[in-house]
């Protein structure tokens, strides 16, 4: 009974300790959290329903095709909008701090129209290209993925730019609303145009632009609390130029992640076949993909946080602080990530009977071990979200650049000697890299006598 007594009294006091303030913080993060995971498990959910729903419609071999003609996308959101939808997240809660957010927002916009002009430059040069080398049988699907990369780039930015004004429920609610809507949208040109891998990009286009438009409606509403300028603010083309400064490491090192990123499909297409590609395609997004969604949704949400944490991290207290929350977050990664791995190595071809047509099923033996590649790799980036909130993202770029060099020889000769499982073998290899060295980076506090 004394026992109990005590535990009461240590709660009162604990309850008694806290004041108006934590208990608003505390019910804004529970909140907060709460949107981020309904965002978060419907976007798994409609990950893993595209899987199901266009593995029935395409072959192994359209399937490989379209993760190829995807890798356009990802060359320009790594490289291009990589850089600039950085430095639009990291610098609202500055702009915030300063009162300053209209101007921000006229920086983000000059920013977001350079990246749009480097798009279409780089569109030009490679529809042409494809033509000077007479590869036409491309043509509609890179064009098609060209458009819905710079789609896709514009939902980012805007995300970037509620996310970190801590409007949880509109990021969430487009996050749901385009993983499903790509689904309806790519069935429906498939069932109007044919089924293809270039009738798949033209749906998740048609997807980008909706969401997007819906995007724009509620920033406005945003910009509007935002109309009056302190005096004195910083001139948006010196927002820009900091924005920039702070971004340009992502885009550098984006071109190198993008190649490590994009050399597993290659390989595979290099040195076994298309369907091949189709095969581990539809694996990666059973086993990688989803805990990319959850690791980004979770960035979504603790980058704010984070962020306004540590200010401009030049405070030793604000940076332990935030230093602590971090691994705490980085270790509860990896022991999620051990359990997946166990669940999936009992129940692997129960899921990919649920999950994925039958001519992909003969890869479910590799799920376990692709879904440790994803979750080693999510915890490093977790790790590179406390570097951010160091205002130290150049301290990434070594990192970044030397493991995707090494990804992609490890995937080379990964596809060249065993095929498919050599891929999944490198993927596991490279993450674990990855981890490792985002660990020793991230290893003390920043202003510490270490760092």
């Amino acid at each position: 009974m004394s026992e109990i007594r005590h535990s009461q009294g240590a709660k009162v006091a604990f309850t008694a300790r806290m004041s108006p303030l934590d208990f608003d913080r505390l019910r804004r993060l529970a909140k907060e959290g709460g949107w981020i995971v309904a965002g978060q498990v419907a976007a798994v959910a409609g990950s893993l329903a595209a899987v199901r729903v266009l593995t029935e419609f395409l072959t192994p071999a359209q399937y490989g095709e379209l993760a190829l003609g995807l890798t356009i996308a990802g060359l320009v959101n790594q490289v291009v909008m990589g850089g600039v939808g950085n430095g639009i997240g990291r610098f609202y809660a500055i702009a915030a701090e300063k009162c300053d957010v209209g101007g921000y927002l006229n920086a983000s916009r000059r920013l977001v129209g350079y990246a749009t002009l480097v798009v279409l430059a780089m569109a030009g040069m490679l529809l042409l290209g494809l033509a000077w080398t007479d590869r036409t049988q491309w043509l509609g699907l890179a064009a098609a993925a060209l458009i819905f990369a710079l789609l896709a780039g514009y939902n980012s930015c805007l995300s970037s730019v509620q996310n970190a004004a801590r409007q949880r429920q509109i990021v969430a609610l487009h996050s749901a609303l385009d993983s499903w809507l790509k689904i309806a949208l790519a069935v429906g040109v498939m069932l109007w145009l044919g089924t293809s891998s270039t009738a798949v990009v033209i749906g998740y286009a048609l997807s980008a632009f909706i969401v997007t438009a819906s995007q724009l409606v509620f920033l406005r509403r945003l910009a509007s609390r935002h109309l009056h300028r302190a005096p004195g603010a910083t001139p948006p083309a010196q927002w820009a130029g900091e924005m920039w400064r702070y971004g340009w490491p992502f885009s550098t090192f984006g071109v190198f992640t993008w190649a490590q990123q994009a050399s597993d499909r290659w390989a595979l297409q290099a040195f076994s076949s298309t369907a091949d590609v189709g095969a581990y395609a539809a694996l990666f997004q059973l086993g990688y993909t989803p805990i990319s969604i959850a690791t980004g949704l979770m960035v979504t949400f603790l980058g704010p946080v984070l962020f306004q944490r540590a200010g401009d991290a030049s405070d030793p207290v604000r940076n332990r602080r935030v230093h602590r929350l971090t691994w705490r977050l980085t270790w509860t990664g990896i022991a999620s990530t051990g359990l997946a791995f166990a669940i999936a190595l009992a129940v692997h071809k129960w899921l990919f009977a649920l999950l994925v047509a039958a001519p992909y099923r003969f890869t479910s033996l590799w799920l376990p071990w692709m879904i440790l590649a994803g979750g080693l790799f999510a915890a490093g980036q977790v790790l590179a979200l406390k570097l951010m909130a160091d205002m130290r993202p150049a301290a990434t770029v070594p990192v970044k650049i030397a493991t995707a060099v090494l990804g992609i020889g490890l995937n080379a000769w990964g596809a060249a000697y065993y095929g498919l499982p050599g891929v999944v073998a490198a993927a596991v290899v490279f993450s674990a890299i990855y981890l490792g060295w985002m660990m020793w980076l991230c290893r003390d506090v920043r202003g510490s006598a270490a760092t």
